[in-house]
């Protein structure tokens, strides 16, 4: 016997929802990551490469999204003095002390900062050399200021668009941020801006450290907890060579 169902009763199999605007606005505008997360410091370490690479949600280029990497070290104090001429002699004359000062700092991006965003705002990020805040203590005056971008730039210590950030693919990026071999110990920032209409719409903050390890560890520790021991031992060793020299060169 064969019974008739009405329309309504019948089963009927839903149809997929689609996506929603919350799931599509979901996918994040960056993704940024670092090659390695520590940079090991040895008594044959001569500087480092970090890579730092990533993804965007729409294309780059300079009509589209931009990217911009900072990267900065652990702040230092510096003093930076003026040598003098008195009686036919250079001795120091004034100084100024620089209480905070990056350590290292490194920026690059697929064009220059200035290119891409407001003075006022590169200005308010720091996004440049001439827009770190080095305040001064001491001797007042833009010739120290240059004397210590000159000496942190000569170093490599402090890097501005030295490199492009590198796109492929219309949405990935990379770029190395390189590491010199005066590189101070501690804990990096590194921090990946998306600019979009001359506006940060989105950034990314990653970090690594560097750490000295081996004999440079223990040299780096007797250096700064027992001072007068590692003078004296400095002294004596350079006495040896010295001895050592002289008997080499006399019996020649």
């Amino acid at each position: 016997m064969l019974l008739a169902l009405p329309a309504a009763a019948q089963a009927q199999v839903p149809a997929q929802a689609a996506p929603s605007p919350a799931a599509a606005a979901a996918v994040p505008a960056l993704v940024a990551e670092l090659s390695q997360s520590r940079v090991e410091i040895t008594t044959g370490f001569t500087g480092a490469d970090i890579l730092v690479f990533g993804s965007t949600e729409r294309l780059i280029g300079p009509t589209a999204d931009e990217v911009l990497v900072v990267a900065t070290g652990p702040p230092q104090p510096m003093v930076v003095r003026r040598k003098v001429r008195v009686l036919g002699f250079w001795v120091n004359g004034p100084s100024a002390t620089f209480p905070q000062v990056p350590g290292f700092y490194a920026i690059a991006g697929t064009r220059p900062a200035w290119q891409m965003l407001p003075e006022a705002e590169r200005q308010a990020g720091r996004l440049g050399l001439d827009a770190l805040p080095l305040r001064a203590l001491g001797a007042q005056g833009p010739a120290f200021r240059a004397a210590l971008l000159e000496l942190k730039k000569g170093a490599g210590l402090w890097v501005e668009d030295s490199v492009p950030v590198e796109v492929t693919g219309g949405r990935l990026f990379h770029v190395r941020l390189p590491l010199p071999d005066t590189v101070t110990p501690g804990a990096y920032r590194v921090e990946v801006l998306l600019v979009r209409d001359r506006r940060v719409v989105a950034r990314q903050g990653l970090e690594f450290e560097v750490v000295r390890v081996g004999a440079a560890a223990g040299v780096s520790t007797v250096a700064a907890q027992v001072p007068v021991l590692y003078g004296a031992v400095c002294i004596i060793l350079a006495a040896l060579a010295g001895w050592l020299g002289s008997v080499v060169f006399r019996r020649s």
